[in-house]
């Protein structure tokens, strides 16, 4: 079912009525047939009831849950911009974080103690940063972080998010590597209906920075080995 328009016009003036239309087959091919005329309606409303409509379940679960939209009349020559940051990238990946179970995951492992930013919220900012522009600790830390808007939604200001913290994050991080490889595979068999025993995947290679001459990993050519769960 979809939702559509259907213009008339009246006293000179063209109106928007919309219609609730199912598609549906027939021996000369496929027809259309109005469920219900819905009146004038804003956007609003036409997808609260597209999406009320489609009563269709997949055996596979949905990753967000449905949002509804609001509007707001906004007059452009009186607005202005300043201090642009990114969002779109943060906060979608904060939301696929909190769907997988990363944010509890974090907060499991890394009990808050007497640290001026908790583990867990460090965790969060380099799984986020390497989701949204994969690059060393040191890009994040001098360009990449206060590039953003990861200073509103974790609570943490760009002056205590150094190289020196990133790197000691990395160090506890890498002792549940194990335990965060298993809770991973359970969410994404949980919200996609998967059931398999082996699960396989490829992770990038070590990351350098510089010529590293003196270093044989870093060769031009050289690729890690693929991971297995």
């Amino acid at each position: 079912m979809f939702v559509r328009p259907i213009h008339v016009r009246k006293n000179g003036k063209r109106h928007a009525y919309w219609a609730l239309v199912e598609s549906y087959r027939t021996d000369r091919g496929p027809r259309q047939r109005v469920v219900a005329y819905l009146g004038q309606m804003d956007e609003a409303g036409r997808l609260g009831v597209r999406a009320a409509a489609d009563g269709r379940r997949s055996h596979q679960g949905r990753l967000f849950e449905a949002v509804r939209p609001a509007w707001v009349e906004v007059d452009v020559n009186r607005i202005r911009v300043e201090r642009c940051r990114a969002f779109g990238g943060p906060w979608l990946g904060r939301e696929l974080m909190r769907r997988l179970g990363l944010l509890e995951f974090f907060e499991r492992v890394f009990p808050a103690g007497r640290e001026a930013v908790s583990w867990a919220v460090m965790a969060q900012i380099l799984a986020l940063a390497r989701l949204c522009d994969p690059s060393s600790e040191l890009h994040l830390a001098e360009h990449l972080y206060a590039g953003t808007t990861l200073e509103d939604l974790v609570g943490v200001s760009a002056a205590q998010v150094n190289d020196d913290r990133l790197y000691r994050a990395l160090d506890r991080l890498l002792v549940h590597k194990v335990d965060l490889e298993t809770h991973l595979k359970r969410r994404l068999g949980e919200l996609f209906d998967l059931k398999y025993d082996l699960l396989l995947y490829d992770i990038t290679s070590t990351y350098f920075e510089g010529k590293a001459a003196g270093n044989p990993l870093a060769a031009r050519g050289y690729a890690g080995p693929p991971a297995g769960l």
